[in-house]
């Protein structure tokens, strides 16, 4: 560890936002760095614990007393090298994943747990702007061919590794740019999309070829690429959205939209992407804005909706308000249960909690008001407490119940149960091929359920793993 007493002697500090009154009116990233003797200062707080529950918190594993202590002594370069030896894309999570490492530090028990996530963000971004992070190609090939389709964090994490593995892998990419929902998903204002970009061009330059704008199973089917590769990873995602709501009053009003309607919209916009005119443009612009949902794509509907002018937003929780503090001896270090304010939330949104939506009313065929009433602890209707709300354009963010069944997965014949998982996959992580002959592998969100960044990282990185031992016999990859 770098300093025996650095716990003890420095408080726990976080990178500061810009102003709210700032930060609103443009789309770029408005988190402010640290200075380099701050995250030093942090990384001396880590108590390098006989037991770093921290990496156990991290899904990916990060061994994260290690770079923590190589920050603390200045040693950024092997920081950086050991941070990459266990996460692709660290410069994504230090700035998208919620931090489980913190949740389960050992000094979370005192509510002041290192910043791990800002340490993260901190080599990363070194280590590009000082040129360590480098295309590492193979020395040899092996004469394999792999298809991934899908290109999310789970999709690109598997194909950098085959790719560093010496095998021939093709990306393929519905969309214009490769990143899934980290292009298409994240809003720039938390990830501008030159991250990816830069991430691309060095996977490129270790020989992977990007397909983009080619929707397999209906621009190409997934048989036929089963057929010329010597194995395929189907890294989809979860993307059919939940509506519970589809059979209520009013559901069939114009300016109710799914989340993932409406964010990826933005984030064309902001890239000079052109909006297909078969789509009808969503905007919150002097509108009331109700978002239905608590996590993070709620947070994200809100940001942006702020961003493009909303008269008012207003975010709808069926679940009751988290206490404020967890109870320590329940939850670590373990992920609590407690009231968290996202950097949207703060720019002006009003979070309703207890309240379940029983329908929509509005005006020549467009939405003006939804109706709601609220629930007890137990969720259910408390007689009486039924209210409208002002609604111009809601967006439902309720999250994910699995891929959506049509095209490659229909093709394929796949069977999958809610949330994602195939029937058949191995649960134990340590084999991620779909059941039958077919050399046909899965991960991400398409095999766990809609779940995080960091969570694909890990699946992709396994799975990875998995595909190299089944055509090599053996491996030198690591899980």
């Amino acid at each position: 560890m770098g300093k025996v007493t650095g716990f003890l002697e420095f408080a726990r500090a976080e990178r500061k936002y810009a102003p709210v009154e700032e930060r609103i009116q443009h789309w770029h990233e408005f988190v402010l760095p640290m200075a380099e003797d701050e995250t030093k200062t942090q990384a001396a707080r880590c108590m390098d614990c006989g037991i770093p529950y921290c990496q156990t918190g991290c899904p990916v594993n990060n061994q994260i007393p290690d770079w923590n202590d190589l920050v603390y002594h200045s040693d950024w370069q092997r920081a950086a090298v050991n941070l990459h030896s266990t996460n692709n894309f660290p410069e994504v999570t230090g700035r998208v994943c919620p931090a489980p490492c913190e949740a389960a530090c050992t000094l979370n028990i005192d509510d002041t747990p290192v910043t791990i996530k800002a340490i993260e963000c901190a080599i990363a971004d070194r280590g590009f702007e000082e040129g360590w992070i480098v295309p590492k190609p193979a020395d040899k090939k092996t004469g394999k061919k792999i298809a991934v389709i899908g290109s999310g964090p789970a999709g690109l994490a598997a194909a950098q590794q085959l790719a560093r593995a010496g095998h021939d892998v093709h990306v393929y990419e519905k969309n214009a740019r490769p990143g899934g929902l980290l292009v298409y998903g994240i809003p720039d204002f938390k990830m501008e999309k030159s991250v990816i970009a830069r991430r691309v061009r060095q996977m490129e330059a270790e020989g992977v070829t990007f397909h983009c704008n080619v929707n397999v199973g209906v621009d190409v089917t997934a048989k036929s690429l089963d057929s010329s590769h010597d194995a395929v990873l189907l890294a989809i995602g979860s993307e059919r959205p939940f509506d519970f709501f589809a059979d209520a009053p009013g559901r069939n009003l114009d300016g109710i939209h799914f989340a993932m309607d409406f964010l990826p919209q933005q984030n064309r916009r902001v890239a000079g992407e052109t909006i297909p005119p078969t789509i009808n443009e969503i905007s919150a612009k002097d509108k009331h804005v109700i978002v239905i949902g608590g996590g993070d794509t709620g947070s994200d509907c809100i940001g942006t909706s702020i961003r493009q002018g909303a008269k008012s937003v207003t975010q709808l929780e069926i679940m009751p308000k988290p206490p404020v503090k967890e109870n320590k001896a329940m939850s670590w270090p373990n992920w609590p249960m407690k009231l968290r304010i996202s950097s949207s939330q703060a720019e002006g949104a009003e979070t309703v909690y207890s309240v379940s939506t029983t329908g929509f009313s509005g005006e020549d065929g467009k939405v003006k008001k939804l109706n709601y009433v609220q629930v007890d602890e137990k969720l259910q209707p408390i007689p009486g407490s039924e209210a409208s709300l002002d609604a111009d354009l809601v967006l439902l963010a309720m999250g994910f119940s699995g891929p959506i069944e049509d095209g490659l997965v229909n093709e394929l014949e796949l069977s999958a149960v809610p949330r994602g998982r195939f029937k058949g996959l191995d649960a134990d992580e340590q084999n991620y091929k779909l059941p039958g002959d077919n050399a046909l592998f899965a991960a991400g969100d398409i095999r766990r359920g809609q779940s995080l960044v960091v969570w694909a990282i890990r699946e992709g990185r396994q799975a990875a793993h998995a595909i190299d031992k089944f055509l090599m016999g053996s491996t030198v990859l690591p899980r």
